[in-house]
């Protein structure tokens, strides 16, 4: 398991029902979600070429799907947030 520096965000953004909470929710991603300019999330998870990463709220990654396209797998991807949701206090 690799941990990396994460900052806490929420992940309780529901689905907006207005423009106004479309962008709020927009912004607040944008805020905590993208990568720095000296890309650290990007070196600390090498995730080129396309690869999928579940990460627990405590910087964990709990599932590392292989590099794309070949080893891209949406459906393993979802297999494995439902073992973590079922194994977890989320």
């Amino acid at each position: 398991m690799v941990k990396a520096a994460v900052k806490n965000v929420s992940t309780d953004i529901r689905d907006p029902i207005s423009i106004e909470e479309r962008r709020s929710a927009a912004k607040a991603c944008c805020e905590t979600l993208v990568d720095t300019l000296d890309d650290a999330v990007n070196s600390a998870y090498a995730a080129w070429p396309t690869r999928l990463y579940l990460i627990d709220p405590n910087g964990v990654v709990v599932y590392r799907g292989g590099p794309g396209p070949f080893g891209f797998s949406p459906r393993n991807f979802g297999t494995a947030i439902q073992s973590f949701l079922e194994s977890s206090d989320m």
